[in-house]
């Protein structure tokens, strides 16, 4: 992998540890974060300090992928979904000054290899989405979803249990 820095009106890659092939699409803001082989990141991505993604990977436009964000290979995320990684977000420390990285603390995600995320979901952190598993679109994921499960709705219930 080779360490990307790039700052131009139509992106800005800072740190951002790339494989071969990788391709970025216009407005995409990417920074300490790693991206595998031949992955695809659409415009007007986000991508976080320390979230990984593998290899072959699409990355739709308008999605958000914040620290804590662990995406394995061959996994698609739809346009605009949103991982979050802190249970409980504020704005200020108790107190009243601004939060910091010392006031809260990552709670991690994980999609596993193959899986799919439909447009607009949003995904709750300290989650897994298991390998070959299918989130529709528009829904909240709050609990793990098992591999090859279809999930849907919100909150995001099993359509289909796994094969």
């Amino acid at each position: 992998m080779e360490v990307i820095n790039e700052d131009s009106p139509r992106r800005s890659l800072v740190n951002v540890r790339v494989g071969k092939n990788v391709r970025f699409f216009n407005f995409v803001n990417a920074y300490g974060c790693e991206i595998g082989d031949g992955t695809k990141v659409g415009s007007f991505v986000e991508i976080q300090k320390n979230a990984r993604i593998g290899r072959n990977c699409k990355i739709s436009s308008h999605s958000f992928i914040c620290e804590g964000v662990e995406i394995e290979d061959e996994v698609f995320i739809g346009h605009n979904v949103s991982f979050i990684n802190d249970k409980h977000p504020a704005a200020v420390n108790a107190a009243g000054a601004m939060q910091t990285d010392a006031d809260w603390r990552v709670v991690p995600t994980c999609v596993r290899r193959r899986a799919s995320i439909g447009t607009s979901a949003t995904i709750l952190c300290g989650v897994t989405i298991g390998e070959g598993a299918v989130v529709g679109a528009g829904s909240v994921v709050t609990k793990d979803v098992p591999p090859g499960a279809v999930v849907a709705g919100n909150p995001a219930r099993l359509l289909r249990p796994p094969s």
